[in-house]
């Protein structure tokens, strides 16, 4: 096994399952309850649309320089210097757009402002991954995995300061504090990041590149318009609750979809990093037209047993996790929204799968084609379940997007890879989800505190997902040599 890989994988899995979480439900709750659903919604719903074009500041740049970097360490000069230019023309087109198309739909005053400083922040994370993609193309994965927390423990610590030190009244605390606190962070952490790089790249020699610029935007515009798609289908909902209800209710409903959709958020975050150690690997071994089937069952099977322990658990427990989120409010919506939500989350951790294996593939087209009919589903049924059962609505309409895009990228790869599970695969799924369903059912029943139900339900879902071989120490530890070998190549 190559130790240097391992250490380096349990390092960044650990910082992130360390710091992220811990911000989304310790620092973002606490900020929600502070400044009220209305005005944490508004801002959601703002982040979000803000995030729906996020791809325009990057149109796959940062993956073309990650893989281009990687194997040519002397381009890193010439490359960075043509790459930001190309990333601040960008800018400008993102501001366009986001200005526009928010003035379109009816955004004003308010909302226009606070789309201008998240916007800004947008630009601000986008050119903080692009210099990161530098940083683990020259192999620095110890100081990229720092550098992927860096800016949310700035925010820790800045938003902590401000909260329970007593530098400033709870009372006077509110969303802008919070996006400023953001904006401070990132500024720091792409100055950390730039002055890295810059130790790597020798002199700069700075002069515009256009044909340099648009070679690069014409290879990446395939993989452009994927995100744009999927970042539609799978962040419309808080932004469309806003539009679509009356003004009196409308941020309020998008205040108690994200009480759930937090939960959602961080455990799509583990999922999303298995999906980062995947893709490299299902490359590798189309590269090498090895068998797929293997590392498919495995992945399939390790991804399935995790989020499906998680998604139980927060569907039985749905109500104590927001009650203890949010006190004293009423948890009724948020905790249906969260039971919804976490078949949306299994569904999409299951997309990370297929769809990383299809776009290592260079499955492009097929993919697009699955996102397009994700995003003309979510805009149908948001439009028909928003106005009638509000938030809860929005919850139920991701549900079936992210159902029908995780089965049709399933059975595009099923037919493309001819992949066979196998019968005894399928009737260990359903019984391990019917064993954890039953034993977390039971749980509820205990006399027992709900944290030590909860704790003794969650040691049992482990040991049924090892009992039912949905977990196997032997394909942990073959899926674990496999990565080393192959990232090493």
């Amino acid at each position: 096994m190559n130790k240097k890989f391992f250490k380096n994988i349990v390092f960044l899995l650990f910082v992130n399952l360390l710091v992220k979480p811990f911000w989304i439900l310790g620092i973002d709750v606490t900020v929600q309850n502070i400044v009220g659903d209305t005005s944490y919604g508004l801002y959601l719903a703002i982040s979000q649309f803000s995030y729906l074009f996020y791809i325009l500041l990057d149109l796959g740049l940062t993956n073309f320089n990650n893989r281009n970097i990687a194997q040519n360490n002397q381009l890193l000069s010439k490359h960075f210097v043509g790459i930001s230019q190309a990333k601040i023309f960008l800018t400008v087109i993102y501001f366009l757009v986001i200005f526009v198309v928010g003035w379109l739909i009816g955004y004003r005053g308010e909302q226009m402002k606070l789309l201008a400083i998240v916007g800004f922040n947008q630009v601000l994370l986008s050119f903080i991954l692009y210099v990161r993609s530098n940083i683990s193309a020259l192999l620095l994965f110890k100081t990229d995995s720092i550098l992927s927390v860096l800016d949310r423990v700035l925010m820790i610590l800045i938003c902590s300061f401000l909260l329970w030190s007593g530098f400033m009244p709870k009372a006077n605390f509110n969303v802008y504090t919070y996006i400023y606190s953001q904006t401070v962070s990132y500024v720091i952490t792409l100055a950390v990041a730039v002055i890295i790089v810059l130790r790597h790249t020798g002199k700069l020699t700075i002069r515009l590149n256009i044909p340099f610029v648009i070679m690069i935007i014409k290879k990446s515009l395939p993989y452009a318009l994927l995100v744009l798609l999927m970042s539609f289908y799978n962040r419309l909902e808080p932004v469309l609750i806003e539009r679509l209800l009356p003004d009196d209710i409308a941020a309020t409903q998008a205040g108690i979809y994200a009480r759930a959709w937090r939960l959602f958020d961080a455990g799509n975050n583990i999922s999303y990093l298995f999906s980062v150690i995947l893709l490299p690997l299902f490359a590798a071994i189309i590269k090498e037209k090895e068998d797929l089937q293997g590392l498919v069952k495995q992945s399939f099977g390790i991804m399935l047993s995790m989020t499906c322990i998680i998604a139980v658990l927060c569907i039985f427990y749905s109500r104590n996790f927001m009650d203890l989120m949010f006190p004293g409010q009423n948890n009724d919506e948020s905790s249906t929204i969260l039971v919804i939500l976490m078949g949306s989350f299994v569904s999409v951790s299951v997309t990370y799968i297929f769809g990383t294996l299809l776009t290592a593939n260079g499955n492009m087209k097929q993919l697009n084609i699955v996102a397009a009919c994700g995003v003309i589903i979510n805009i149908a049924l948001n439009l028909l379940f928003i106005p009638h059962f509000k938030a809860v609505g929005a919850a139920f309409t991701s549900l079936c997007v992210q159902f029908v895009t995780c089965v049709l990228q399933f059975f595009i790869a099923k037919k493309i890879f001819n992949l066979k599970l196998g019968t005894v695969f399928w009737l260990r799924i359903v019984a391990f989800l019917a064993l954890i369903s039953i034993t977390t059912y039971l749980s509820t029943t205990l006399t027992l505190s709900w944290p030590s139900a909860f704790g003794i339900a969650t040691a049992a879902c482990v040991i049924i997902a090892f009992i039912t071989k949905m977990l196997n120490y032997n394909d942990i530890k073959e899926l674990v040599h496999f990565s080393a070998k192959n990232i090493k190549k």
